[in-house]
């Protein structure tokens, strides 16, 4: 795989498909916790890591156990419940390494960290990817891609969301409205890329 297609496929899940603000999966964690930069900064470096583990286990988990290319069985049925098992499992993980080593973060980040076991960015990233019929090496650059397209998002509406707390808006958009106008804003500022990843890469 060459260098440029690499950068189209990373840069095309960042900014054309990005699970946030194209796909609007994950909003729960993108609402929740984009008040404050740090947590925004390490839920989405959290997330980041399990979209690329999580796409590690499943690929490999769905063509050599649940539809093997022999063709021998066929237990495509159950994609959903055995990956947000792998997913569930994963995220176990990282929060017992998080409170071991980084407790000042995981405290920060409280129940919104074992809220990633139901960040549909998360499931929606593996499935798409066996969906796309897309291959390892392409898959996992496509969860890297999406993980850092969440990134950006959150530290993106961590920034709006701060200058919203200094202005005076109609009382009527006061709290969970004018919140949410922001991310509406902010959601169609993205469809601009389209054209201009399609001119970079073709």
């Amino acid at each position: 795989m060459s260098v440029k297609a690499m950068l189209a496929i990373i840069m095309t899940a960042v900014f054309v498909n990005n699970y946030v603000l194209q796909q609007f999966l994950g909003i729960c964690p993108f609402l929740g916790v984009s008040k404050k930069l740090d947590q925004a900064s390490g839920m989405s470096i959290a997330v980041i890591f399990v979209m690329c583990l999580a796409t590690a286990v499943t690929w490999p988990i769905q063509y050599y156990l649940l539809t093997p290319r022999s063709g021998a069985y066929d237990l495509g049925y159950m994609q959903t419940i055995v990956f947000i098992l792998v997913i569930a499992a994963l995220v176990q993980l990282i929060e017992m390494v998080l409170k071991k080593y980084l407790p000042a973060l995981h405290k920060s980040l409280g129940v919104y960290l074992p809220l990633i076991t139901t960040n549909c960015a998360v499931l929606g990233v593996c499935i798409a990817n066996i969906d796309s019929r897309y291959g390892f090496g392409h898959s996992m650059l496509n969860s890297f891609g999406s993980g850092l397209g969440f990134f950006l998002a959150m530290v993106l509406f961590s920034g709006v969301r701060s200058r919203t707390e200094y202005c005076d808006p109609p009382e009527a958009f006061r709290g969970l409205p004018i919140t949410l106008v922001a991310a509406s804003i902010v959601s169609v500022s993205f469809f601009g890329f389209a054209g201009v990843i399609e001119k970079l890469f073709g």
